[in-house]
């Protein structure tokens, strides 16, 4: 007769349930802590677009300045936007009658590093808040009207009449099976509100190289995303178009009245 020579089970061996199932439940939330741990780790921060937040005191503080003294500090602006406001290079903006509101909000992404350039961004770290809002009220009340003396880019020539029609489009009515909306409905039917960065007297190259800074990612410093949104979805003929439209001058007539004769 054959015998079994292992041992019985004895009650120490036999399989708890209880602390099987405490084991189990343990080791599962320990790995789903390390699962969301390396989905943080691996997700970037949340990156706040501007520290600027509109209040009564920070629209106070915008145009609280002193236009006789921003024409002192502007000097050394004078070099790159021009004496007058207005740039001999379609690279660089003109600042020339822009609204207070919008020139200071800049001034402020740059000095605080949510828009980043190797030229303005040291310059707005080296301003005062007093020194900003004067800045700011100088470029704002300089005219747009041309003279003889300056030697502004502005306005350049115009669009094809491909390129034209294109533009005159979206800033009348947008797309609205691409959800893109007129841009005038933001930057107003002659490319001036208060508030919002002024297109009517832009230059063309200026204008084309911030929708393509918008459209991949390197400007972020648009409040709720509208200006990245809007440039991801133009085509690059599109942004070249409206690059020209408002950078020919088209932009100082209503949307509705652009249309290429």
């Amino acid at each position: 007769m054959l015998r079994n020579n292992r041992p019985a089970a004895s009650a120490a061996n036999l399989p708890r349930p209880k602390a099987a199932l405490t084991l189990g439940f343990t080791l599962l939330v320990t790995l789903a802590a390390c699962a969301l741990l390396l989905q943080a780790g691996d997700s970037p921060p949340d990156r706040v677009p501007s520290n600027v937040a509109w209040t009564p005191e920070t629209i106070a503080a915008a145009s609280s300045g002193d236009a006789f003294r921003g024409l002192l500090l502007a000097k050394r602006c004078g070099h790159c936007h021009g004496d007058e406001g207005f740039s001999a290079r379609a690279s660089t903006p003109n600042l020339a009658g822009l609204n207070k509101l919008a020139i200071w909000k800049q001034l402020e992404d740059f000095r605080t590093q949510k828009r980043l350039s190797h030229a303005m961004d040291p310059i707005a770290a080296s301003l005062s808040p007093r020194d900003e809002a004067d800045v700011v009220a100088y470029f704002s009340k300089l005219p747009v009207f041309t003279d003889p003396q300056d030697n502004r880019a502005f306005p350049q020539s115009r669009p094809d009449q491909g390129h034209a029609a294109i533009a005159t489009h979206l800033v009348s009515f947008g797309d609205g099976e691409r959800g893109i909306p007129p841009c005038q409905a933001c930057h107003g039917p002659v490319a001036y509100r208060p508030g919002v960065p002024s297109l009517m007297t832009q230059n063309t190259d200026y204008v084309l190289i911030q929708l393509e800074a918008f459209a991949n990612g390197t400007r972020t410093n648009d409040i709720n995303e509208p200006m990245r949104t809007i440039a991801a979805l133009l085509t690059e003929e599109e942004r070249k178009a409206l690059a020209e439209y408002y950078g020919s001058g088209l932009g100082l007539q209503s949307g509705s009245s652009t249309s290429p004769k």
